[in-house]
């Protein structure tokens, strides 16, 4: 039995396919992707595959590409023979499959493993005509699509698939491809998208029945619920109408006649003539949604026609989303009904699928988080309306409550005992939930703990010896309160003698910047001086996190942008998620980055060229872009991380990590020299250059100001050559550069106009 994967074989080069070798490519390990022989060339379906990941982003980076051999599957099938690890990605018609496991069976070795990645046909009968030893070592990994970013592997074994099978692949695939391994029952749809289908289905009929408006259902069907903004018909648009279509009926045929998911199933006579028409979503440029002559229009369900999407104003679903889904369902309104009508029986069936599915409620819940993006699953949602006053109201409606629901009234399916978080099983006991070794969320541990102080934007605990800074406003914006939260934590670690400092969170994104409302409040007031306070104790926070005398790490996911990439840029150590995306895109409002992120760049880049004119050229041009990266392999490519940062495939490792690298991290102060600026010639170059820009129409006339203020910060403006200017000289220049931009009338209409409107004006 192999114990480790050094080589993997992909069959099937679709959307799929192509994914998977892309992960597997993302880990550092060689991986073969086979097709069908072209018939002009012979490995054209790899080819696309591998196109498709280009386009999808699916690679870390284009160097990632030498993992990737392509070939077919009659010249290349002998490159199976060494592998350790071969996935199947073929069409999902069952005889197919089966002749391709026993090509498999005459090539590979005797202790190679074998897996699907089928969605519908059981693993009974993918491998009922295959010897037994074949069965042994034969799983199901089924992945989520695009596979770089969705977490979710349902690992579903057979009857005779061996312990050390399963046991390898789910190592491997959490640890390398960074996966959130799900071990799943053979039954239909296994956990992900047996309820994740049937929520999509629930709001798709309640919004035909009802007679909402898509945009009216999606503004509901999304983020109020703690569901990703796309909500329904949105989602439909994006993974395409008639795969999802295909999707649903693949579990109609699978499903027993009594599941209630036939409930839920009936074909609209609009989406079958849209699919006919060719309208199937994002992918051929419309779907229920499209954009026509600059404005975005949606289909009326009634007529067919489409009709400008209107623009709705909901106070009720913003108060949901701050506040909890609670609100939602306390409101007598057509939204409130739709609410309760979609969650009520969402929340119902996957309470009923217990024990059949598994005997207690996290497989569902991490289905639906990792696999759907919910932030949080079904169960924990019931705990959150309250498991009598759901039941309750099930019961006056006339509706059953399922059993597994019923045990749980009174109390709930998660609680907290002496310090550890625990989870009600079916047979009504209480178990602690552990992960696996090296795995640990916060949002878990969180609620195991009491914050040391806390505010409504962001809290500090103290986790295993140490101070943990959670940012947990909306997208993560920074402002005044966030950056108090943090200044204390550095006080207190010395004060108290802690190990150090990890920030980090369990949202969607680290941060997306600093909170554009305060900035828009403090020149509404025309309070300047209050503005450069603000400015002034970021730079000087952050700044204490890099002269700090214990280790300070970040470790963030998703997006770090603007402000939340200046803290990011200040910790003395980085272990990030491979998905993160980071950079200071604040031009694009008109500003630039006075947290730091201008002096910091600068200096980075002189740190890693040694030359201090590409050094200001490099960063005059990654500011002024507003460059951002979208793995930290370009990220370092960028100067944006350093030679000591790292990362990590699995997102639910970084926590663990960051703590562990506290005792083995950089205690050094990050204090910096005095750096010899380049002075104005350079600036004038600079200016040249952006004139050119601007007369050629590449830029427009608000972008050179802003550009300009960069160069001026960059080169030292109007100084000699070689003039020495410090950190905080730099830091001084960055306020002064804010200040001025946010003062001009242009500034001011981008920075409004991307709140009012979610784009900046570009003037």
């Amino acid at each position: 039995m192999t114990n480790q994967i050094k080589k993997v074989a992909v069959i099937g080069a679709g959307t799929m396919g192509s994914g998977i070798a892309g992960q597997v490519a993302n880990a550092g390990i060689d991986v073969w992707l086979l097709d069908l022989p072209g018939q002009d060339t012979p490995n054209a379906l790899a080819e696309r595959g591998l196109e498709r990941l280009r386009e999808g982003g699916g690679l870390m980076s284009e160097s990632l590409e030498k993992h990737i051999h392509l070939g077919n599957t009659r010249d290349d099938f002998h490159q199976l023979a060494d592998c350790d690890w071969i996935a199947e990605a073929v069409v999902e018609r069952l005889d197919i499959k089966q002749a391709l496991y026993q090509q498999i069976s005459e090539v590979c070795r005797d202790d190679a493993l074998i897996s699907s990645n089928t969605s519908t046909i059981p693993i009974r009968l993918l491998v009922e005509k295959m010897p037994t030893e074949f069965r042994q070592r034969f799983a199901i990994t089924h992945f989520f699509n695009p596979v770089r970013f969705m977490p979710l592997l349902e690992l579903v074994r057979g009857v005779e698939t061996r312990d050390d099978v399963m046991q390898t692949l789910g190592d491997f695939c959490d640890q390398q491809l960074g996966k959130g391994v799900i071990d799943c029952l053979d039954t239909p749809g296994f956990l992900g998208n047996r309820v994740g289908c049937y929520a999509i289905q629930a709001a798709l009929q309640a919004a035909f029945e009802m007679g909402l408006s898509p945009v009216q259902a999606d503004a509901i069907f999304g983020r109020p619920m703690g569901i990703p903004k796309t909500g329904v018909f949105g989602l439909y648009d994006l993974i395409g109408i008639d795969l999802m279509s295909d999707v649903a009926q693949s579990l109609v045929n699978t499903l027993p006649d009594e599941d209630a998911f036939h409930l839920e199933a009936a074909k609209q006579p609009l989406m079958i003539e849209m699919i006919a028409n060719g309208q199937t979503g994002n992918k051929q440029g419309q779907g229920f949604y499209r954009n026509k002559d600059g404005q975005r229009q949606v289909v009326n369900l009634q007529t067919g026609e489409y009709q400008n999407a209107e623009r709705l104003s909901l106070p009720l679903a913003l108060k949901a989303e701050k506040e909890g889904v609670h609100h939602l369902l306390n409101d007598d309104s057509i939204y409130g009904q739709f609410a309760w009508r979609v969650l009520s029986r969402t929340l119902s069936y996957a309470a009923s699928l217990v024990p059949e599915v598994g005997d207690d409620p996290v497989g569902v819940d991490d289905a639906m988080k990792l696999g759907y993006n919910w932030i949080k699953g079904p169960f924990e949602l019931i705990d959150e309306i309250g498991a009598e006053v759901f039941a309750q109201r099930l019961e006056s409606e006339g509706r059953d409550v399922p059993a597994f629901l019923q045990a749980a009234r009174g109390s709930s399916f998660y609680r907290v005992d002496n310090g550890a978080l625990q989870v009600r099983t079916f047979a009504g006991d209480w178990r602690t939930l552990e992960r696996a070794k090296g795995v640990q969320r916060f949002n878990e541990t969180r609620r195991t703990l009491t914050p040391q102080n806390t505010c409504e934007v962001a809290s500090w605990f103290e986790v295993d010896g140490a101070a943990l800074v959670e940012f947990h406003s909306k997208a993560n914006a920074l402002d005044g309160d966030s950056m108090r939260i943090l200044a204390d934590a550095l006080e207190q670690v010395s004060k108290q003698g802690l190990r150090g400092l990890v920030v980090h969170n369990d949202a969607q994104h680290f941060s997306c910047g600093v909170n554009l409302m305060a900035v828009r409040s403090y020149f509404e007031r025309d309070d300047l001086d209050g503005l450069d306070a603000f400015l002034d104790h970021f730079q000087q926070t952050v700044h204490s996190m890099a002269t700090a005398d214990f280790p300070v790490v970040c470790a963030p996911v998703g997006l770090s942008l603007g402000g939340g990439f200046e803290v990011v840029l200040h910790a003395k150590q980085v272990i990030c998620h491979a998905n993160s995306t980071m950079g200071l895109v604040e031009s694009g409002v008109g500003v630039v980055p006075a947290g730091g992120g201008c002096k910091e760049t600068l200096y980075r880049w002189f740190e890693k060229t040694g030359d201090m004119d590409d050094a200001a050229w490099n960063a005059f041009m990654n500011l002024g872009y507003g460059r951002t990266c979208s793995s930290p392999t370009l990220a370092r490519e960028q100067a944006m991380l350093r030679d000591n940062d790292s990362y990590l495939n699995n997102r639910d490792r970084l926590l663990p990590a960051a703590l562990k690298a506290l005792d083995q991290g950089d205690q050094r102060k990050l204090e910096r020299g005095s750096l010899a600026m380049v002075g104005r010639d350079a600036f004038a170059k600079m200016q040249g250059w952006l004139e050119r820009a601007q007369a050629k129409g590449k830029l427009t006339p608000h972008n050179v100001v802003v550009a300009t203020e960069l160069a001026r910060i960059v080169t030292g403006g109007d100084i000699d050559a070689g003039t020495m200017l410090s950190e905080q000289d730099l830091y001084d220049a960055e306020r002064a550069a804010f200040l001025r931009l946010v003062s001009t009338p242009a500034t001011r209409e981008r920075i409004t106009s991307m709140l009012d409107f979610g784009a900046a004006v570009q003037n």
